[in-house]
Order: structure tokens, then sequence, then C-alpha cells
């Protein structure tokens, strides 16, 4: 009783000391995941995070004791349910994460655990003996014998995610050496600094989060354009679109101000307006010693930003 006793209050002082330490913490369910598989883990988490697991009573009792300290760890608790750890860290949230749900292994079938994702068994030979045909057709799997052994004809879904694995369906797999499923630790929840978001939010890129922004952005646009109500998104584009309405007003009833004179001007005469052209270097020419082309004298063009925009700039 006295081990015991000390044991937990070692383990309460280690966890104590990790919250007041980290600021960042990842909830993770770790079902299915075998002490090697933990033990792996840790290595690799080694001087960049700390994982610690724990029975939940024990967590809660813990944290119930520090609120005062840290009242955002009583949001925290709600999600201290199941087979739950910590990992604790001061580095990128992102990258631990990563790390920690790259590392998985693959793992068999096995009867009564529920299958968390469809189980296809593929097309082509299987290396069993012709008498193992009764035991596909058993599980409706469409077979033959070809060079003396059974060949599967199609693609055949074995399981589907939340199925119950039966002892057929395991030995099938075992049989075709088949490991379906891979376990490892899953990021539940993400603490940061009193927040707590879900682990898809550590995906998002700067781009990501940037085209966000400018979906809401053309979003409150659009609503102020159709409502014709002023928001900081849409008045460009109200005074933009009232300024062409003004210029096609005053181009077909003949009012006249400078701008819509040059609407109307350009509209009877498209042809008239100058281009760009560029200019040869006379003073290369002339160290080439090549003939001297007699210079044509060009009309200077007016500016070519106010003929461009036929006079739709707002900020002239």
């Amino acid at each position: 009783m006295a081990d015991k006793k000390q044991a937990k209050q070692v383990y309460f002082n280690k966890l104590i000391q990790c919250v007041n330490d980290y600021s960042k913490i990842l909830i993770v369910e770790a079902d299915n995941v075998g002490s090697s598989q933990m033990q792996q883990i840790r290595i690799a988490l080694r001087g960049k995070a700390v994982l610690l697991m724990g029975k939940n009573t024990m967590i809660r009792r813990a944290l119930r004791g520090h609120l005062d300290k840290h009242p955002g760890l009583g949001e925290f608790l709600n999600y201290v349910k199941g087979n739950v750890g910590f990992i604790f860290t001061k580095g990128d949230l992102a990258d631990i994460k990563n790390k920690v749900i790259n590392m998985k292994v693959d793992a068999p079938a096995k009867v009564g655990v529920i299958a968390p994702a469809n189980v296809t068994v593929p097309a082509g030979a299987t290396g069993l003996d012709p008498t193992q045909t009764s035991f596909l057709q058993a599980l409706n799997i469409a077979s033959k014998i070809n060079k003396g052994q059974v060949e599967i004809i199609n693609d055949h879904l074995l399981l589907k995610q939340g199925d119950k694995i039966g002892q057929s369906e395991a030995a099938l797999l075992q049989k075709l050496s088949i490991r379906p499923f891979s376990y490892g630790l899953k990021v539940k929840v993400v603490f940061d600094a009193g927040a707590i978001y879900t682990p898809e939010i550590l995906d998002l890129t700067d781009s990501d989060i940037l085209n966000k922004f400018l979906d809401g952005v053309r979003n409150v646009a659009a609503v102020g354009l159709q409502l014709s109500f002023p928001t900081t998104a849409a008045v460009p584009h109200l005074i933009s679109n009232a300024y062409r309405k003004l210029l096609a007003i005053a181009v077909q009833s003949e009012v006249k101000f400078p701008r819509a004179d040059k609407v109307r001007e350009y509209l009877k005469n498209p042809g008239a307006a100058p281009s760009k052209v560029e200019k040869k270097d006379d003073k290369k020419e002339e160290k080439r010693g090549g003939p001297k082309e007699p210079k044509i004298e060009e009309k200077k063009p007016e500016p070519v930003e106010e003929e461009a925009d036929m006079g739709l700039s707002l900020f002239d």
C-alpha cells in the first residue's frame, strides 16, 4: 500500500510539473497501441516532447487540485475520457502531431474487434490449395482453380468500417497474410496556452488561412452589393458600378463632362487610340556605321493611362 501511494504521488508530481512547464498539450487516444510501440514513440519524442499516460481518475484528481493556478484546465478535463494520454511540448505542435500519427504499426484483424476501416480482399492468386474453395464460398467470395491454387476472381469487400470482425474473416485474412489495419496514437484535441481546438487546425498553411480570409471578404462584398449596403469590402465596387452607369447615361443622353467626352470620342473612333511604339537606340546605329534612316516625327500620344481605362479609373 505504501508503494502504491508513493507511486501515485510521484505521478501526481510529474503531471503537475508538466502542466506548469508546458503550455502546449496534445491529448491522444492510445487504443490498440502496444507497450513496445509506445516505447518507440517515447524515444522518437525524446528532447522534443514528453508523453505521459495514466488512469483518468488520477489525472482528473490531480488537475482539479490546480484549477486555481490554471483555470483553462477546467474545459480540458472534459476530454479526459477513454484510453487517452498527454503529449507536453514547447515546440511546434504541427511537427509533433505529424511525427506521432506517422508512427503507426500494421496489425492483423482480431476476432471481436470493430473494423476501423474497410477491408477489401484483392483479386488474384492466393497461394491456397484447392481444398480452400469451400471456405471462400462460405464468405461469398467468387473464386476458381488456376495452376493448382485458388484464385479470387474479383476484388471483394470483406469488411466495412464499423463491422465486428468474425472468426471466418479473421481466419481468411490470416491465411492470405493480410494485415489490414494500422494502429498508433491519434490526436484527439489540442490545448495551446488556454485555447482548445481540433487537430485539423494544425494542418492549415499560411495560404489556406489567406484563402479563407479572402473568401470571407468576397462574401461580405457580395452581400453588400446585393443589398446595396456600404461596407469596406463593397464600397469600391458600389462606386465603380455607379460611375459606369453615370458614364453610360452621359454617353446616351449627350450630357457633357470631361470623362464622358473622352469615352464618347473613343466610342466614335476606337482606332484613334494611340499604341505603344518601342524606339530603337539611334546612337547604337551610328556607332555601327550603318546608314541613317530619316527620322519620322511622331505625334506625341496622349497619356496611355487615361485612354486605357476609358475614363473608368476611380482614383483620377
